[in-house]
């Protein structure tokens, strides 16, 4: 099995150096500050990781983010998650896995939230299905995992920011490397 550290930094030094899907930031440095914003708040280390690796669907699947920007759904939480199981758990893969889906259920539940993302984040929501309706609603609300993945959604939207001063990677190396089994 591969060192799960040594697959995020490769990841990291290579699509992570690319931009952040019409965001002024990389791929890397939105996921750093995010997982910067995650500490900041005193997050237990499961959700700073889950912050720090919530888009790597986006350069581990067979869809890019490139092709989700170009109207085609990569479900990248999904791949994402899918892809950090070999190495973590569930307090790890769930926020990842539900990240997309906190998006679209603070769209309909919270007013003013949908108007405040940023011009990408409300094309890609259209792709991703747009505000949650009916039974989705309930479901979101009910599954275990919601409350952080809406945690991890909100670090999401605000880790855009090209002036940000944050640590690299290797400040969460130890994390991951205790939270890897």
């Amino acid at each position: 099995m591969t060192d799960a550290v040594r697959a995020i930094e490769d990841l990291f030094a290579s699509e992570g150096g690319q931009e952040y899907l019409g965001e002024p930031v990389s791929q890397a440095s939105h996921m750093l500050q995010a997982a910067a914003l995650a500490e900041r708040d005193h997050a237990d280390e499961a959700l700073i990781a889950a912050a720090l690796l919530h888009d790597v669907g986006h350069f581990a699947g067979t869809l890019t983010g490139h092709d989700l920007m170009r109207g085609t759904d990569n479900r990248h939480s999904e791949t994402g998650a899918a892809w950090l199981s070999q190495w973590f758990g569930t307090e790890v893969t769930e926020p990842v896995r539900l990240h997309v889906a906190a998006k679209r259920y603070l769209c309909a539940t919270e007013p003013g939230y949908a108007a405040a993302l940023s011009p990408a984040s409300v094309y890609t929501l259209s792709v991703q299905g747009g505000p949650m309706h009916g039974a989705e609603l309930a479901d979101f609300a009910e599954n275990p995992y919601a409350a952080q993945a809406v945690r991890v959604r909100r670090w999401d939207d605000l880790a855009k920011d090209p002036e940000a001063q944050v640590p690299g990677l290797d400040h969460f190396t130890g994390l991951l490397r205790a939270l890897a089994r």
